[in-house]
């Protein structure tokens, strides 16, 4: 990838009605040939970025960039960015081969020259003997493919998407996942791609920002995004979590201590640098804790109140002496043959400090 940003976003706010903003200082890079997510729940921010990116709407304040010049009020049609909808957004009257060729002609380009990009991004996506259908001849996967067709037929600097696999039922949204992957790689285009599902970002990112309440609370690879939150909202908002509460009672270093409410101190990793005598939750992953046979170093006692056996592994919801819950993922074959599962029964949890993270509550 290229040092040299493709696009960035400098202290860029957007407000629809003057006073409040649902873009607030945004400070963003996107490099060339990258795949980056944008990620979030409904009304953080994220789609609102894309539109400003793709020009359908425009900065309150602040400025874009796109190869280092300033797009802040040029029209879509002059971006040479390519956009991938949700709904397809295809022309129920033109064929496969009319839609692809429609944003060619837009852009005057001569006809040996339009049937031969045509041919080509068929190619790309393995529609090539559909061109004559028209889209209602075809079901949501096979659309989906061809929208991608005419976002990439004119061969443009950057592809937006937006939650454009939303339609889709599970099993084909997963395989859709890996093609578009395999395709980014293949191309080397710059993908900009928007979801609410942290599972779609994780399985095709090479970077996630996590946008909430107007703010990106976190842009990393995908790994760092998982194994090491900066706040409990990614911690929560990408992957399954626990968090539990109390007060910072030691420092020391990068390490520190966490009591809980029940008297349990654990050792964790002092993210935030809090300082003692704070209110902190502490975050750990289900697969990160250990069942032990007798109770040991960092570890909490806690009660099983649900236990769901699911193949190869069994995930025990537990609940702590002050009612804090907890879940547990175990491979089946790391359990002692003597603990009990069932309901009401008391275990060891143990808390590795390397994975345990204290946040600032």
């Amino acid at each position: 990838m290229s040092t040299r940003p493709l696009v960035r976003f400098e202290q860029v706010q957007k407000s629809y009605d003057g006073e409040t903003f649902v873009v607030k200082d945004l400070n963003l890079d996107i490099q060339q040939g990258e795949f980056l997510s944008l990620l979030g729940p409904s009304g953080s921010g994220k789609t609102t970025c894309l539109m400003m990116l793709a020009g359908f709407e425009y900065p309150t304040t602040g400025n874009i960039y796109l190869d280092q010049q300033n797009i802040n009020r040029v029209p879509p049609h002059q971006r040479n960015i390519g956009m991938v909808f949700q709904n397809y957004a295809l022309f129920p009257h033109m064929t496969v081969e009319k839609n692809l060729e429609y944003p060619l002609k837009v852009r005057r380009l001569p006809a040996s020259e339009r049937k031969a990009k045509v041919r080509k991004a068929l190619e790309m996506v393995q529609m090539e003997a559909f061109a004559k259908r028209y889209p209602a001849q075809m079901s949501g996967g096979q659309q989906q493919r061809i929208a991608l067709a005419r976002a990439l037929v004119f061969e443009p600097k950057l592809v937006l998407m937006d939650e454009p696999l939303g339609a889709l039922d599970k099993q084909l949204r997963e395989h859709m996942q890996l093609e578009l992957k395999a395709l980014h790689q293949s191309l080397g285009i710059t993908f900009v791609y928007v979801t609410h599902d942290q599972s779609e970002a994780l399985t095709m990112s090479d970077r996630v920002a996590v946008f909430n309440d107007g703010i990106i609370q976190q842009i990393s690879s995908v790994n760092t995004l998982y194994e090491a939150p900066q706040n409990p909202f990614v911690a929560n908002f990408v992957g399954d979590n626990n968090l539990l509460t109390g007060t910072l009672s030691h420092t020391d270093g990068d390490m520190c201590q966490i009591t809980l409410g029940d008297g349990s101190v654990i050792h964790g990793l002092n993210v935030n640098h809090t300082a003692t005598g704070h209110a902190a939750a502490l975050s750990i992953r289900p697969e990160r804790i250990q069942v032990m046979a007798a109770p040991t170093h960092n570890c909490i006692p806690a009660q099983i109140t649900n236990t769901v056996y699911l193949g190869d592994h069994v995930r025990l919801i537990c609940k702590t002496h002050d009612q804090q819950e907890i879940s547990i993922k175990q491979q089946v074959s790391q359990l002692s043959a003597d603990t009990s599962l069932a309901p009401g029964a008391w275990l060891s949890l143990q808390l590795p400090p390397a994975f345990a993270r204290v946040f600032t509550a």
